[in-house]
């Protein structure tokens, strides 16, 4: 697994120090000052600069839709991959917008291999998970070799030129499979975090609320105290592989020194573990949004993160994440290049 270092708390400081220094009024900027900072301190430098961006779209299916807890079939997920490397989906649009890559990370499709393509990373550790109400989603191993493909996934990104990295997820019933790793990572009841997803109605819901207690209760049987259990463990019991994979896109790039952005609620899941399993991970994390997940809101208190959109996307795919790529390059454009009250000869208030 990737180790991450700490940041240089001193750039922090000098950053801080250059913006209070820039020609405006202090905190005028809001939160993009502070994003600005944090993006200094990654980069160990008082001037951070941003180029270009990736997203990995991991993909997987999920045994856990047998219960009737998504309004699409599995057979979209297979579907949407060949979607995304056609160049058809959400994500495409607004990587293409947003100065992105897309790679797309078959790290648990259910179906047959798909056709090489530039951008598709084959790493099929099993065609989906297990029905998680009945058996572990996955092996401990497996789990490990999820985390390890996104690992890779992330290492390939940068070596081709991206400076900032974001995970997509793609996995018809990847919402129940969060819902449920959410509230045993956090120690939540499973009401407080399990949503929609896809647009379930309310027979749909009461099913899927269901299902992802069941879920919890078989995992706590066999591991105990599951906010205080091996995050791996847990994960192998109630995640998904590409939930998973997304946890391995972070710590990689982190360890490459990156700055991170979290997409949606299962994206956003697998940072929650990941920052469970390295916790210097959090000082490169950014939240590109909020979903209207109700789960999402609370991850994102637990990671300590404030989002910089809030645009009610419920989609997936790191289409959030990719969309808050701008607005940290304009943040990093701000301290890199604006001028002080010295260097402009502005007279200061």
């Amino acid at each position: 697994m990737s180790r991450v270092p700490p940041v240089d708390r001193e750039f922090l400081d000098r950053a801080r120090a250059r913006q209070d220094r820039l020609t405006k009024p202090p905190g005028s900027l809001g939160r993009l000052e502070e994003a600005g900072v944090r993006l200094a301190a990654i980069q160990r430098t008082e001037r951070p600069r941003l180029g270009p961006g990736a997203v990995v779209v991991a993909a997987a299916d999920h045994g856990v839709t047998a219960e009737g807890v998504s309004a699409y079939p599995a057979e979209v997920t297979p579907q949407m991959v060949l979607n995304f490397l056609a160049g058809g989906a959400a994500i495409n649009q607004i990587a293409h917008a947003a100065g992105a890559e897309v790679y797309v990370l078959d790290v648990g499709v259910n179906g047959p291999e798909f056709p090489a393509h530039e951008r598709l990373i084959p790493a099929r550790v099993r065609p989906g998970t297990g029905n998680l109400v009945r058996e572990p989603a996955m092996s401990p191993a497996e789990a490990m070799a999820a985390l390890q493909a996104g690992e890779n996934a992330a290492r390939r990104a940068v070596s081709e030129g991206a400076t900032l990295l974001a995970a997509g997820d793609m996995g018809i019933g990847n919402t129940t499979a969060a819902a449920a790793l959410t509230a045993a990572l956090l120690g939540l009841p499973a009401s407080e975090v399990t949503g929609r997803g896809t647009g379930v109605d309310d027979a749909a819901y009461a099913r899927k609320l269901a299902v992802v207690e069941r879920a919890i209760a078989r995992a706590a049987a066999e591991l105990g105290d599951l906010a205080k259990a091996d995050p791996l463990d847990v994960a192998a019991q109630l995640g998904g592989l590409e939930i998973v994979a997304a946890a391995g896109v972070f710590l990689a790039a982190a360890a490459a020194g990156l700055p991170v952005v979290t997409d949606g609620f299962p994206v956003t899941a697998g940072a929650l573990l990941a920052a469970r399993l390295e916790p210097n991970l959090k000082d490169y994390l950014f939240a590109g949004h909020r979903s209207v997940e109700p789960g999402h809101a609370r991850q994102l208190e637990a990671l300590g993160l404030e989002p910089l959109l809030d645009l009610e996307l419920r989609l997936g795919e790191g289409t959030g994440a990719v969309l808050a790529f701008p607005v940290l390059r304009a943040a990093a454009a701000v301290l890199a290049c604006m001028a002080t009250f010295d260097e402009a000869g502005v007279s200061e208030g």
